[in-house]
């Protein structure tokens, strides 16, 4: 079992889903955890987004754990509001050690995907939010100088084109998944001499809220070609986020103390398939 005793995680889109599932994990080898996340809905994403009950149940199953979990309300887009997040988190934990930038949103679906708001709140979430959570938490990382972990949650649209159909949501998405894989590439150089490590994880369709909902159904019932083009080598459909959750865990502990700068594809194949 991963050895993550001491430590203290900051995870962004902790709520529920992939971040939910990261959290736990981390949790459960032993890191307290800052879990935050928007837990309101942005209008131009077509299925319901987090709530207050989701983060507070993701908290719950942390403290069962018996580590600590530090609930905060926050929203990605606001850098201020991240700063204020890291200064609560070392004031009420005293370090940061493991920072996984996971907050994402698919405005992709629903009657406002294509609307140019829809690629405005895909990039400010998912590529902005990133930007804004590695401002935030990379001088306290420094600071603490004992190392650290960046983990950012891509895409397999990290690196590779996905759709076939132009929405103003779906070009966001790609343009923000591949965004954030030059941040990671900078900070992996800049954060090196301290000996923080930073590396995004790509993973294909993650059975999640964000694909379990009736817009994304109706979405790909509109377009079936789609489905094809998002097929996977492995027999497997959608992957669970545990086994995403594994590669984070795994970037965040010691047993991948010399990996940096790497794009890792937790991907059943999808990158491969012919």
């Amino acid at each position: 079992m991963t050895d993550l005793s001491g430590k203290v995680a900051f995870v962004t889109g902790a709520a529920r889903g992939q971040g939910r599932s990261h959290a736990v994990g981390l949790a459960a080898g032993g890191a307290d955890v800052v879990v935050l996340d928007i837990c309101s809905q942005i209008d131009t994403v077509g299925y319901p987004m987090s709530s207050r009950a989701d983060l507070v149940e993701t908290v719950e199953r942390i403290e069962r754990l018996g580590v600590r979990a530090l609930p905060v309300e926050g929203d990605v887009r606001s850098l201020s509001t991240m700063l204020a997040a890291v200064d609560h988190c070392i004031a009420e934990l005293g370090r940061l050690d493991i920072v996984v930038a996971n907050a994402g949103i698919m405005a992709t679906v629903g009657e406002h995907g294509d609307d140019d708001q829809a690629f405005y709140d895909s990039v400010d979430v998912m590529l902005n939010g990133v930007w804004h959570t590695l401002r935030a938490t990379a001088p306290a990382l420094v600071d603490g100088g004992e190392g650290g972990s960046i983990i950012i949650t891509s895409s397999t649209a990290g690196m590779r084109g996905l759709h076939t159909h132009l929405e103003a949501g779906s070009a966001g998405y790609v343009a923000a998944k591949h965004g954030v894989v030059g941040l990671m590439r900078m900070y992996a150089n800049i954060l090196a001499p301290h000996s923080i490590r930073v590396n995004t994880v790509h993973p294909t369709g993650v059975d999640t809220p964000m694909v379990r909902n009736s817009a994304f159904q109706s979405f790909t019932a509109e377009h079936p070609d789609l489905v094809g083009q998002l097929r996977n080598a492995l027999p497997k459909p959608l992957l669970d986020a545990a086994d995403i959750t594994d590669a984070v865990v795994w970037l965040a502990s010691d047993r991948s103390r010399y990996v940096t700068g790497v794009e890792l594809p937790v991907d059943a194949g999808f990158l491969v398939r012919t």
